[in-house]
């Protein structure tokens, strides 16, 4: 196998990888956006803010995987 099929080999796994990632946390927010929903119609107010910075959280952490993704494909 010539070194050039071998690195996008690798940067196919690396790509497979960020995306399973990326979707997992799609996953958890859902959650817990359905969570918190459903706390916050039971009368329990105290879970919104918590459940707000963690959602933030998440979506920071796909913001920052789909902008490494764009960055490895402009190299």
């Amino acid at each position: 196998m010539n070194p050039s099929a071998r690195k996008r080999k690798q940067l196919v796994a690396v790509v497979y990888a960020i995306l399973t990632i990326v979707l997992l946390l799609v996953v958890m927010q859902l959650w817990l956006l359905t969570a918190t929903m459903n706390a916050f119609l039971g009368g329990n107010h105290s879970v919104v803010w918590p459940a707000a910075c963690a959602s933030l959280v998440c979506l920071g952490l796909n913001v920052g995987l789909l902008r490494y993704l764009v960055r490895l494909d402009q190299s």
